[in-house]
Formats: C-alpha cells, sequence, structure tokens
C-alpha cells in the first residue's frame, strides 16, 4: 500500500493518523504541493482530484480523505474509526464534515494561494482571512463537541474519524497562531490524542519530506 502525501496538508495527516490507528504498514510517497507536484500530468494521471492525499492499494487508486479512510474501515475493520451504531455515526460525520467541508476548503493552500496570488491580498489580509474561517469553524466544533459530551475524544472512549480530522485542523490552526484557549472542549482532544503513539507517528515533523 502506498501514499501519496505532503507533509503540513491536514487531509494527508488525516489519512495517515487513520493508517497508524489501524496499524497498516504503508509506503509514504511525499508530493510537493508547495512547488506544484500535484499538478503534473502524471499525478494527474493518477489522481484526476489534482490533491493529496492519493492511497494507492494493488491497481486501485483512490484519491479524497474521507473515502480514503471509509475504504480503510471496510479493508482494516479493528478499530473501526467510523461506528456502526446509528447516531454514533451520524454525530461522528457530523463533526468530520464540519471540519472537512466548513473548515478545511477556505483555508487550504490553493485557496491561500488564490487570495494572494491572484486577488492581490497582503499577508495581513490573507492571515486575517484564516482566522477569520477557523473561529467560525472552532465555535461551532466546540459546540458539537459539547453535544456530543467529548471527554479525551470527540465522541466516546476510542478514536474516530472525527479526531482524525479534529488534530490536523488544531495543529494547523496553531502553526497559524490562531488563537484557540476558547475552545477547551477541542484542545483537550487535541492534547489528549497526541500523547498517543499513532498521532505522534502521523505528525507532519514525523515525515519523510517534513520542513519546518
Amino acid at each position: 500500500m502506498q501514499l501519496y502525501s505532503f507533509f503540513n496538508s491536514s487531509t494527508s495527516y488525516r489519512v495517515r493518523i487513520a493508517l497508524a490507528l489501524k496499524h497498516v504498514e504503508f509506503e509514504c510517497l511525499p508530493v510537493n504541493i508547495r512547488v506544484q507536484e500535484h499538478k503534473t500530468a502524471d499525478y494527474i494521471g493518477r489522481n484526476p482530484g489534482a490533491g493529496v492525499p492519493l492511497l494507492v492499494d494493488g491497481d486501485f487508486n483512490l484519491g479524497q480523505s474521507l473515502a480514503i479512510i471509509d475504504y480503510l474501515d471496510s479493508r482494516y475493520p479493528k478499530p473501526l474509526l467510523i461506528p456502526q451504531e446509528l447516531r454514533s455515526r451520524a454525530r461522528v460525520l457530523e463533526i468530520a464534515n464540519l471540519i472537512a467541508c466548513d473548515m478545511h476548503p477556505v483555508n487550504n493552500l490553493k485557496v491561500l494561494r488564490y487570495l494572494v496570488k491572484t486577488l492581490g491580498v497582503s499577508e495581513e489580509q490573507k492571515n486575517a482571512w484564516y482566522q477569520h474561517w477557523i473561529n467560525e469553524g472552532l465555535r461551532s466544533l466546540e459546540a458539537l463537541l459539547q453535544r456530543a459530551g467529548s471527554g479525551l475524544f470527540c465522541l466516546g472512549e476510542e478514536p474516530t474519524l472525527a479526531d482524525c480530522c479534529l488534530v490536523p485542523q488544531v495543529a494547523n490552526a496553531l502553526r497559524m497562531k490562531c488563537r484557540v484557549d476558547e475552545f477547551t472542549r477541542v484542545m483537550a482532544v487535541y492534547e489528549h490524542c497526541n500523547t498517543l503513539p499513532p498521532f505522534q507517528q502521523a505528525a507532519p515533523a514525523q515525515q519523510p519530506d517534513f520542513s519546518a
């Protein structure tokens, strides 16, 4: 199994966490999205979505982090990251989709690059944009975790897809110097998860393409 990944990509980070939680061995193949390696014809031939991550399992190529983690859940069901019980499953997907669909897309690298290079916004304006949407998203996430009764994890006593999404998103917020102290439930989950070896193993600094 191979994973095309970029160390600082939160979507790649999600999948690395899932693979680590499931103890699945894989070959990490770095794709430097900062220099547009994901836009080459060769890469797009493998992944028409032209992004990271990309999972290759034999002759099967799959992009999009949530689809990959759902695939891994079926391929390697222990531990199950998307619960089977109806309401628990719905809550986990609600949290994961808030992060993956509402928070991440407006602040990913291609959007920030467009803001600066095409629309000509300043560095200060770009950072204000990032922090605004992080604040909006984390406020909603905090409320969802309160409703779910979060503790060490977003929901229940074991990590789920929700935690795989939360940790990379918070890591990026901290990297961009966003204020997060008021989001106590979010930070409790983030801090606990980062004490666990699978989350540590998946962290950006542990990747072969890491650079400060």
